[in-house]
Order: C-alpha cells, then sequence, then structure tokens
C-alpha cells in the first residue's frame, strides 16, 4: 500500500482490488472488525475507510448484512482513475528529474517491458 493515512490506504486498497477484477460486484467484504484484527489498526480506521467508499458508491451496507461492492461499482471508472493518479505521480517526477519525454517514455516501456516495479 501507499503512504498516507491508513483509512486512505485501506479505500486504495479495495478499490485496486475491485480495478484487477480481484473483487467483484456482490462480493462481501470483510466486516470492519475482522478487517482491522488482520490488518492490525483499529476498527474505526476501517469503518472511515468503509464510509468513504460508500459516499463514493462502491460499496454498500446491509444492515445485519454485511459490506458488499455495489453491483453497479464504477469498476473503469476507478480503474482510469487510478491509472491516472500513477501517471500524474510518474509525470511529476519525471519534471523533477528534469528528463525528456523520450527518456520518460524508454524507461517506462523498459520497466513494463521487464514486468517489474523496481
Amino acid at each position: 500500500m501507499e503512504a498516507g493515512p491508513i483509512y486512505v490506504q485501506i479505500g486504495e486498497n479495495v478499490r485496486r482490488l475491485i480495478a484487477r477484477e480481484d473483487l467483484r460486484p456482490g462480493d462481501k467484504l470483510p466486516s470492519a472488525r475482522e478487517l482491522a484484527q488482520v490488518l492490525g489498526v483499529n476498527p474505526n480506521t476501517v469503518v472511515h475507510a468503509y464510509s468513504r467508499l460508500e459516499f463514493e458508491g462502491i460499496i454498500e451496507t446491509h444492515r445485519g448484512l454485511g459490506t458488499f461492492i455495489r453491483a453497479d461499482a464504477p469498476v473503469m471508472r476507478t480503474k482510469k482513475g487510478m491509472l491516472k493518479k500513477a501517471a500524474k505521480r510518474y509525470v511529476a517526477e519525471v519534471r523533477a528529474l528534469d528528463v525528456s519525454q523520450e527518456e520518460a517514455m524508454d524507461a517506462l516501456k523498459e520497466v513494463l517491458d521487464a514486468g517489474t516495479t523496481s
């Protein structure tokens, strides 16, 4: 997960799992208490993350049943948005390093071709 508040990291991870289709519409998420225990965080942190995801229309909670990925969750919008966010971080680093677009694209292609993130 990325750096930042834990509730943001949890939300980003859920979005990533949806974008990769590891989580699909209708899938049940762990309870806040269960996920908090697995992650070693306060349950209120998970509740905060889930609340933000619910506000964004990605998940929904059914009282007494649990929390689920919405049937109309914006999967492609999530995937495209996450990709754009990563691209913006990359472009910011390219500009900070003052390298040409060609050098930046070559580096990106090299990493993609190698199948690595390092």
